[in-house]
């Protein structure tokens, strides 16, 4: 049998593995009718740059539920795609432009833009799928999408046209967020609430032709511009008589209405607010209601326009300043109060989002969230951990319309079409030759693109061929599994739900298993601002894949953060090649040696007491780790397999069988192997969905037929059910470890071996009687010897475990002589350093002017090294009647 090479370079072999498992079609779904089939689609990364960790650890999760119901015999298919990103590809792609050209995307037109989209495309998608493959992600790569391919545009278009024939979508002018710095609109989900310190500014609205005025305040003076209302509620009966008077809007003398509204709430600040419609979503609201003007005073760029008046060009912001200052010099500035408040950002650029009045299409979200709401409370969703059912809800409960336009260049096009002769809206699946209306031919189509997230919550569909019934769709649709970060529930997960529920009458996947993000050692997010992003391919470069991937599983938990350490790398990588020793050892003992027919299983083995103990704990931990995957609970089963293979493996059965490998017994030693490599295989099974790469790597040299990727999972197997010799190990165990303690405390090296003398009778006496072996090996035992209490020597250094006192005779332990020195040199050290605070506690100068804890603390050294003294001293006469 060939050997592994001396030392574990995951360098050597991971792309050589990787090759090898896509060359076998190892990865491909294989539409076998018999299996039943597990299907995961990639959240599809963006095509924005390359992967970081927190694809890392999502696609690890993911790869680590593929391999496993790979080697179940399920028929898995894990789909994997890229997603146009529709802002933030936009953004990158012009700053490109204007880098390397000089120029603007509308400077460089349409058409030429996207061809460079396109081409920018080609050149980070190709990217990122060789990253996603040295990760080792085992993709069905021939079926590789991108959210803006033929296939799924087709699909958007259709999405889009039922929707709208059925009455969901809808044009209109409605408050949207609007990044002022992307100029484009923005959904709800793509706003980032963050805490900010503002103000309060309280003013004065004067009443027309009065003296009186209500006092109002605001966050955004620069808004007072565009208000058309001041309200009050209807019940307050300190405006109750006011209600219908005319105000005036400072600076620019507008006349507005004093309004009741139910929206106001009286026990909130003055009880009077100002109504802006064109900027605010429930100042909005309320102007439906009393029928008032909008009024937008701002541009799209975030200036102020002409309905500002003298204010027009100035940044909303330097609005802002003016209009306080003028508030101040006009007399009606009544205070100011610090304030603290969620302000909305885009997500993309991280600017101040602008509520604003605009024109753009949006979907009707109430009765489309319906069902969606009932799939998780019917339990036709399941969501992992199920705390998240809560934020899945709350967005579901309390959805606004969705606004679907965007104003970029980048992205589907909306399927709408304008007639130029008379205006009339087209909503088709293609561009219509002429108009309906009037026969006109001037037709063009909505500027407008759809929100990135329309598309993608059609991934599940899309990706198996829908719109069209295809064999992929019947045979894998609806999906198994998703695997997401919390933070894209809201994005992504329910709008994949309701579209889902709406087109195909079920949910798109069984299962939502929800992780958290990977922060740095500190606990912050990682981001290019803080520069404390770790790049997952320097971390495989250095460590190897199997490395970062054991790390990232064995740390996760269903739903939290984690945090980064590069230690937990080092440690993964330790075991990595721990492992790789292990079996090294185990394929040296094999080669140049002829098995009899136990080793090839062709005769049950004569099994001995650790064979029996490291087989029946293998079948133990081989259901625990199946258990805990069914669970999605991947970091106890990592800690699992971690804990059996190191520990029990590799530091205990190994060193056990040492001396039948190494003696001249053939049966002993063909059991040994026989075990070494039934659990060896085990072991490399139970691990490959962790490690696949090392695990392929090592199981190669055992020779099988098959390929690891495809091999069987291990099951249990009842006649691997030691229960009596795991508990009679456990004694054994229990005993080598005191014994190695006392040992180590006594400062006795592992190669002075001594006698143990056993106090014990019964059941325990037969298990230590019977495991003599394992302590002259692994406690550097001499020889055994059953007696009673009173037969131990005086001198002897007890042992004590459970039904059991052991004794080492301490002349064995150490050359009484040397001891003897040591102890006295101990002596003097310690007489000088009682020496040395016995003067300062007797030295007034320190005693009276020293802090009473430092004198204290002398104290309390001297009576530390009185004790010492003590035992020394004690010890010296024991070794002196020797």
């Amino acid at each position: 049998m060939a050997n592994l090479s001396k030392t574990y370079q995951p360098k050597e072999f991971e792309k050589r593995i990787y090759e090898m498992w896509e060359q076998g079609g190892y990865f491909k779904a294989r539409n076998d009718a018999k299996r039943e089939t597990f299907t995961v689609v990639l959240p599809p990364p963006n095509i924005t740059g390359q992967l970081h960790m927190g694809h890392a650890l999502d696609h690890t999760l993911q790869d680590v539920l593929v391999r496993y119901k790979r080697m179940r015999g399920y028929d898995t298919l894990w789909q994997p795609g890229t997603d146009h990103a529709s802002i933030a590809t936009e953004l990158k792609v012009a700053e490109r432009i204007r880098e390397q050209e000089g120029k603007t995307k509308e400077e460089l037109g349409r058409e030429e833009f996207l061809k460079r989209a396109w081409k920018w495309k080609e050149e980070f998608g190709d990217r990122i799928v060789e990253q996603m493959k040295k990760l080792g992600d085992s993709c069905d790569w021939e079926r590789e999408r991108f959210t803006m391919d033929e296939g799924c545009n087709e699909a958007v278009i259709e999405f889009f046209i039922r929707l709208y024939e059925d009455g969901y979508i809808y044009r209109g002018n409605r408050i949207i967020n609007w990044c002022v710095d992307c100029k484009t609109s923005l959904s709800d989900a793509e706003v980032e609430h963050e805490d900010n310190h503002g103000h309060f500014w309280h003013f004065k609205y004067m009443f027309k032709d009065s003296d009186e005025f209500l006092e109002v305040a605001t966050t955004r003076p620069e808004t007072i511009l565009g208000d058309t209302a001041v309200a009050v509620h209807p019940d307050d009966e300190r405006y109750k008589h006011l209600v219908g008077r005319t105000l005036i809007v400072p600076f620019v003398n507008r006349e507005i209405p004093l309004v009741a509204d139910e929206y106001v709430e009286m026990d909130f600040g003055t009880g009077v607010v100002k109504i802006t419609p064109a900027h605010d979503p429930n100042d909005f609201e309320v102007g439906l209601r009393n029928s008032l003007p909008q009024i937008i005073v701002m541009n799209e760029d975030g200036t102020m326009n002409a309905r500002a008046g003298k204010y027009e060009g100035m940044t909303r912001y330097e609005c802002r300043k003016a209009i306080v200052a003028d508030l101040e010099e006009a007399g009606l500035l009544v205070k100011v109060k610090e304030h603290e408040h969620a302000i909305g950002h885009c997500y993309r650029c991280n600017n101040v989002v602008e509520p604003m009045l605009s024109k753009q299409w949006f979907v009707k979200m109430k009765e489309l969230a319906e069902p969606a709401l009932e799939a998780l409370a019917n339990k036709d969703l399941n969501l992992v951990p199920s705390r998240f059912d809560k934020i899945y809800n709350m967005w579901l409960e309390n959805i606004r319309d969705w606004c679907i336009s965007r104003q970029l260049w980048w992205g589907h096009r909306i399927p709408a079409y304008h007639c130029k002769e008379c205006g009339e809206l087209i909503v088709a699946r293609e561009m219509p030759g002429y108009c309906h209306k009037c026969g006109s031919a001037d037709i063009v189509q909505d500027e407008d693109v759809l929100d990135t997230w329309f598309s993608s919550a059609l991934w599940p569909m899309s990706t198996l061929g829908w719109p069209k019934t295809t064999r992929e769709m019947l045979r894998f649709f609806p999906t198994s599994t998703l695997v997401t970060g919390y933070d894209i529930i809201f994005f992504w997960v329910i709008r994949m739900v309701f579209s889902s529920l709406y087109l195909m009458g079920e949910v798109p996947f069984k299962d939502v298993f929800i992780h958290g993000l990977v922060r740095d050692e500190q606990g912050r997010k990682m981001s290019k601002s803080l520069g404390n992003g770790i790049d997952p391919l320097e971390i495989i470069d250095n460590y190897g894949a199997d490395a970062l991937r054991f790390m990232l599983s064995q740390s996760n938990t269903p739903g939290n953060d984690m945090r980064f350490y590069m230690e937990k790398v080092e440690a993964a990588r330790n075991f990595a090649n721990k492992l790789w020793n292990a079996s090294r050892f185990i394929f040296m003992n094999l080669e140049d040696y002829t098995p009899t027919l136990k080793t090839r299983g062709e005769v049950e083995p004569h099994l001995e007491l650790c064979d029996k103990w490291i087989l029946s704990l293998s079948n133990k931990v081989t259901k625990e780790v199946s258990d805990n995957l069914d669970k999605y609970e991947l970091s106890l089963a990592a800690d699992k397999i971690y804990d059996f293979t190191w520990s029990n493996f590799c530091d205990w059965y190994i060193e056990m069988v040492k001396p039948r490998l190494y003696g001249e017994d053939t049966d002993a030693k063909d059991t040994a192997l026989y075990t070494l490599k039934k659990v060896l295989k085990k072991i490399l099974k139970l691990l490959h969905p962790f490690m696949p790469f090392i695990t392929e790597e090592i199981y190669s040299f055992l020779e099988e037929e098959d390929k690891l990727i495809v091999a069987q999972w291990p099951v249990e197997e009842e006649g691997d059910v030691y229960k009596t010799e795991e508990e009679q190990i456990e004694v054994v165990m229990t005993a080598i470890k005191a014994i190695r303690n006392t040992r180590a405390e006594m400062n006795v090296p592992p190669s002075r071996k001594a006698s143990l003398l056993v106090v014990t009778t019964g059941e325990t006496r037969d298990i230590i009687a019977a495991a003599d072996v394992y302590l002259k090996t692994l406690a550097s035992v001499s020889d055994i010897s059953f007696v009673e209490e009173g037969e131990v020597p005086e001198d002897s250094v007890p042992v004590v475990i459970d039904k059991a006192k052991l004794y080492l005779p301490l002349e064995e332990l150490v050359d009484l002589q040397k001891e003897l020195e040591r102890l006295n040199k101990e002596k003097q050290k310690l007489e000088g350093e009682i020496k040395r605070a016995e003067g300062k506690l007797n030295n007034k100068g320190f005693t009276d002017k020293a802090p009473e804890a430092l004198v204290q603390a002398e104290k309390d050294k001297k009576a530390k090294f009185e004790e010492m003294l003590a035992n020394v001293v004690e010890s010296i006469a024991k070794l002196e009647k020797k």
